[in-house]
């Protein structure tokens, strides 16, 4: 298992950023320019991000004359996918517990039998004078 490169893969994917950038490549190559354009920071530190993904393995730079075009590389996401799924077992079993005791509760009511009603409030009255 190359646990290396997943630490990398995760900590890539922990800036939202960046998995915008991803989000991007999915529909196709696109140059720094475009991929820098819907965030509101500069150039250099869209560079930085982009060479975090590429370091990461999840994007593939290339020179075209005066151009940089990215584009994704999906390798490192399908590891990634793959050491998650094994703990779909795990979460499967846990939202159906969830499930279970959701629909316990349902079946009592919505507050639960065992919670006692309120008692209805005494109409208070004036305090007597006294004479």
């Amino acid at each position: 298992m190359q646990t290396d490169a997943l630490s990398h893969t995760f900590a890539a994917l922990a800036d939202p950023t960046r998995r915008a950038i991803l989000v991007r490549l999915a529909t196709g190559p696109a140059s720094v320019g475009e991929l820098a354009e819907p965030f509101d920071i500069s150039l250099p530190a869209v560079s930085r991000h982009l060479r975090v993904l590429s370091d990461a393995g999840l994007i593939a730079r290339q020179k075209d004359a005066q151009w940089r075009r990215c584009s994704l590389s999906a390798g490192p996401l399908h590891e990634a996918s793959n050491w998650l799924e094994r703990y779909r077992p795990f979460w499967e079993q846990s939202f159906d517990r969830l499930d279970a005791h959701l629909t316990r509760r349902a079946q009592r009511g919505t507050h639960g039998e065992r919670r006692k009603a309120k008692k209805p409030r005494r109409a208070t009255s004036k305090p007597k004078e006294k004479p």
